[in-house]
């Protein structure tokens, strides 16, 4: 009896030992309170991290663990007052942040201009042209803007000619073809051929960008083309890409860079076929009937999730950043779309409001921001689709910021190798949006694709395809500002359709060779 009570009190203390021993290998990679966040869940902690620019001004940020910062000014910065504003105090951070699934929260003062700015978006997407009943419809329509043209309110000028991945292509940053082609190296030449549309051939430019029909002189900058070291980038050839794009919507999602590539693609398909187009408070659509083409504009800043309301020392009316949750516009629609450019950046670097010292900066917050969007769209279970990060646009404001006499003026040439100088802020910028880039590549797990359109060093060259001057007049007929960040149209921006297309057009041959 003694023996079996001990045989028993044996297992007994056996059972437990294992049961403990167990109970801590779960513990260690599950620890009591760990929560699993998603870039898609809504919930952000509330411990703080802060930022601060390099004059002093502040960001708020918030997330789950203190994180040490140091913070560079950065005396360089260019940027624009226009569509798309941006501070003259920016900062090239040197932030390490090693924790990839931060949870945080950027407040950046917007209360006064910025909302202004984004209304004028919103009024922008309200208020397309010649609009008609759209056969092929997306989720959320709310009524259909109707505005005809009138060529005889628009601007007209003489135009005189110049005289003078790995083989799935997934992990693949500067997109080439067997022949080793490199899309994004090379060199601009002149074309006498000239641009495939005029300031007065397509109804649709952005009054600002309308170089030509605000009197600007010259035109040569309108000609000259990018040509890739090792291979020809082809001409747009509308008719081709309507007829890949059919059936399928083209997506557009980001900045006023992102409208002012989406007004090239309308400017250059306008040339054979007139768009129906219908618009709500998010979406802004153009139809192609012959093809069921369509063509989508989505209006994202941040490219991430924001909101106004009061945060602790930050008080309602500023703009608070959920750098870990995508834009809910875009969520709401992507998995619609067949091809979507992503484009962003200018506008994290900004004035911010007076807050504690930060602890991520505002560089670091474009990274963090393009990480979350890319990675929400690789991994969703229903996006099959084309995503097309295109890298960082360069600005041009020499001798001083936007609103610090800084000029793109009578720049009318590109730049000649031996003439370029590197802008720091572009340069951190567009490494800040290729890490993002390459963690949202390992975290990849649906079927879609991801592509990086490298055009930051090919557009560094191009300081003379900006409207500068020939924008908005006050009322003294002086320009009220310089836009040296945006592009004319026709233009340089015109080259990144061409891209898009071979781009596009690479990945359905790659498709045809691997079935």
């Amino acid at each position: 009896m003694k023996m079996a009570s001990l045989s028993y009190l044996m297992v007994s203390l056996g059972g437990l030992v294992l049961f403990l021993v167990l109970g801590s290998l779960l513990l260690v990679p599950y620890p009591i309170g760990t929560t699993i966040h998603t870039y898609f869940d809504d919930t952000v902690n509330s411990s703080k991290l802060v930022l601060t620019t390099g004059n002093g001004d502040q960001t708020l940020i918030e997330g789950h663990q203190e994180i040490n910062a140091h913070v560079t000014p950065d005396n360089s910065l260019s940027g624009s007052n226009l569509e798309t504003p941006v501070s003259s105090s920016g900062v090239n951070g040197t932030a390490d942040v090693t924790d990839k699934n931060l949870q945080s929260v950027i407040s950046l003062q917007v209360a006064a201009n910025d909302t202004r700015e984004e209304n004028k978006e919103k009024a922008r997407t309200n208020s397309v042209i010649p609009s008609i009943d759209v056969k092929r419809t997306l989720p959320g329509d709310s009524g259909i803007a109707d505005r005809k043209s009138d060529d005889s309110n628009r601007a007209t000028s003489p135009r005189t000619k110049p005289t003078i991945s790995a083989v799935t292509g997934d992990e693949i940053k500067t997109m080439s073809d067997d022949s080793g082609c490199d899309l994004y190296h090379g060199s601009w030449f002149y074309d006498p051929s000239g641009p495939l549309y005029t300031n007065n051939t397509c109804p649709i430019i952005t009054q600002t960008h309308n170089c030509q029909g605000n009197g600007r002189p010259d035109g040569e900058y309108e000609y000259w083309r990018w040509k890739p070291s090792r291979c020809d980038l082809p001409r747009f050839e509308t008719k081709k890409f309507l007829e890949l794009m059919r059936g399928k919507t083209l997506a557009f999602i980001g900045d006023s860079l992102a409208r002012n590539q989406m007004e090239s693609m309308l400017c250059i398909l306008w040339q054979v076929e007139v768009p129906k187009t219908r618009a709500n408070r998010i979406l802004q659509r153009y139809y192609f009937n012959s093809t069921s083409t369509m063509i989508v504009r989505i209006w994202s800043s941040w490219l991430v999730h924001q909101t106004s309301e009061r945060f602790e020392f930050a008080p309602e009316g500023i703009v608070k950043l959920h750098l870990d949750t995508p834009d809910k516009n875009v969520m709401k629609f992507f998995p619609n779309f067949d091809v979507i450019v992503i484009s962003s950046g200018h506008w994290f670097t900004r004035q911010s409001d007076s807050s504690p010292p930060m602890k991520v900066n505002n560089i670091k917050a474009f990274e963090i921001s393009v990480e979350t969007i890319l990675t929400s769209l690789v991994t969703h279970p229903n996006y099959t689709g084309l995503t097309i990060l295109r890298s960082y646009s360069p600005a041009y404001y020499e001798t001083g910021a936007w609103n610090f006499g800084g000029s793109c003026t009578g720049k009318v040439k590109p730049l000649v190798p031996g003439e370029l100088v590197e802008n720091n802020t572009t340069s951190v910028k567009h490494r800040k949006q290729v890490t993002g880039f390459d963690s949202a590549i390992k975290k990849k797990t649906n079927k879609s694709k991801l592509k990086l359109m490298d055009i930051t060093e090919a557009f560094s060259y191009r300081h003379d395809g900006h409207p500068g001057p020939y924008t908005k007049r006050g009322p003294d007929g002086r320009p009220t500002s310089l836009d040296c960040l945006h592009w004319c149209l026709p233009g340089p921006v015109d080259t990144w359709n061409e891209l898009l297309l071979e781009i596009i057009q690479r990945e359905i041959d790659l498709k045809y060779q691997v079935a």
